[in-house]
This record gives C-alpha cells, sequence and structure tokens, in this order.
C-alpha cells in the first residue's frame, strides 16, 4: 500500500466539526466546556490548524452524537492510504467532471456505504489490521464526498446483476447499500444501470472500468482485476474502452428498470431481514 498526501483533509475535518457543531446549536466556548477540551483548541481544528487525539475525537462523537464519525475520520489527516495501481486513478477521480463506471462484482468504491465499505476491507485472503482496514476505510469514504456536490462529476454506474444479488455482509447491509443506490437515482444524482444475467457474455465482463472526462485534460480510463489495475491515457486505447462501454450500455437495462430491479432486490433482502427478526 502508499499512502497519498491529502492536504485538503484537515479543512474538510474541520468544516465538518463546525457544521456539526452549529447543527447542535453550540457555541466553541460551550463545546469546550462539554468535552473538557480547550475552546482556543476547537478554533484550530475548525480552521483546519490542527489534529485532534483519538481521545479528543471520541469525545466529540460522543457529544455531538455522530456515531463515531470524528475517531473513524482521523487517519484520512495522515494521508491516504491506497493501493498502489490505484494512485493515479484517485488523482484523476478527484479531477473529473464526468465519470462512467461499470462494476462485475462488487459496489465501486465512491457509491459503497460504511457497513458495505467495511465488510470488502475486512475480507480477503490478506489479513489487516484493525487500523489498516480503518486508514483504507477512511480514503474511501472520503472518495465518496466527490458526490456531495450535486452538479460535478456527474456519474453513470453500470452493475453486472451479480453485484445487486451477491451478499456481502448481512441482508442489512446489502439493504442499506442498495437503498443508498437506489436514493442517489431518484434524487438524480446519478444514473443507473444494471446488466441482467440473461444478456449472457457482454463487451465488459472481463473486469471493473472507469471512464474519466474532464475540462481541460483529455479523458482517461482505469481498468482493474485482482490485485492490478492500468490507467489508460493513450488516446487509442481510451477510446476502445469508451466503444467497449457503450457496447455494454446498449445490453443493459434503461435507467428506470434498472431502479424498478434495484427496489424489487432490495425488497428480497429486507424480507430476510425481517424473518431473521421475526422467525
Amino acid at each position: 500500500m502508499a499512502i497519498e498526501d491529502n492536504p485538503r483533509s484537515r479543512e474538510k475535518y474541520g468544516e465538518e466539526l463546525r457544521r456539526r457543531r452549529e447543527g447542535a446549536g453550540l457555541t466553541q466556548e460551550e463545546l469546550s466546556q462539554r468535552v473538557v477540551m480547550s475552546r482556543t483548541h476547537i478554533a484550530h481544528i475548525e480552521a483546519g490548524r490542527r489534529r485532534p487525539d483519538v481521545e479528543d475525537a471520541r469525545r466529540l462523537d460522543q457529544m455531538l452524537g455522530t456515531d463515531g464519525f470524528f475517531e473513524r475520520f482521523l487517519p484520512v489527516l495522515d494521508g491516504r492510504k491506497v493501493s498502489e495501481h490505484f494512485k493515479g486513478a484517485m488523482e484523476f477521480e478527484a479531477k473529473a467532471t464526468e465519470i462512467r463506471l461499470y462494476a462485475p462484482k462488487l459496489v465501486p468504491g465512491i457509491l459503497q456505504t460504511p457497513a458495505y465499505a467495511r465488510e470488502v476491507l475486512s475480507s480477503g485472503a490478506s489479513p489487516r489490521t484493525a487500523e489498516d482496514r480503518d486508514k483504507l476505510l477512511a480514503t474511501r469514504l472520503e472518495r465518496g464526498r466527490i458526490l456531495d456536490n450535486f452538479y460535478s462529476p456527474a456519474v453513470w454506474a453500470m452493475f453486472d446483476e451479480a453485484v445487486l444479488r451477491r451478499p456481502i455482509g448481512s441482508p442489512a447491509v446489502m439493504c442499506e447499500q442498495l437503498r443508498h443506490i437506489v436514493s442517489l437515482a431518484e434524487s438524480h444524482r446519478i444514473r443507473v444501470h444494471v446488466l441482467p444475467f440473461a444478456r449472457g457474455y457482454h463487451a465488459l465482463l472481463e473486469g471493473f472500468v472507469s471512464l474519466m472526462w474532464f475540462e481541460d485534460l483529455p479523458p482517461v480510463a482505469y481498468v482493474e482485476g485482482l490485485k492490478s489495475g492500468r490507467l489508460w491515457e493513450l488516446p487509442p486505447v481510451v477510446r476502445e474502452c469508451q466503444k467497449a462501454y457503450d457496447h455494454a450500455l446498449g445490453d443493459a437495462l434503461s435507467h428506470q428498470e434498472s431502479l424498478a430491479l434495484l427496489r424489487s432486490v432490495t425488497e428480497d433482502y429486507e424480507h430476510e431481514v425481517q424473518q431473521t427478526h421475526h422467525p
């Protein structure tokens, strides 16, 4: 794994603390008294000048009722931890004005919920320490914040039906994950398409693809397999990837049909949850 600098992370952390504090109707002085920290220290954190320690973050989470948010995002302040082959793609992802994804087996990282991402990062052949997993989780959730801007990047997400059907974690985890995707699609933040099993072979079946466009750069393509990934900038190769995406898109369900399938599969998982709680 490689550490990727994230110069804006402390500022974002501080902005989130200020937002949550003001949402709770507290001044810096009032919060400082309740979490046993100086007002100056809180002011420095909110301005992005200081890094809270673990105990500070835990007290902030407890006082503001943020369910571990501030402790969970501490690893981001130390830099992003990502797979070596994904470093370049992540830099482009943050600058893209349009992203078109195809996922054959898992929900793409920027769309993953915390519970789903934790299950993915806790699995695999190579064991991870809790610290390593939490750093990866924090980075993945931070990546998802590019969706906070409603207008950019424009995101198209195409899933193989296996992404919906393969239970990652529990039925409850899958319910939450699919509801999140449906919510983003219903609010017109993303466009979704599903390639159903019935289509058989299609142009993108072999692996994950991310196509990215920019205001002042030529488009790029990132493709990924097991323990490997390749960022393509050569125009002929990028065009071939775009062509393959367009072919697969032609085999996919429409946006509305895909939403209907997502809702149907979500209901199946909800039924499983209910059966577990009420046998």
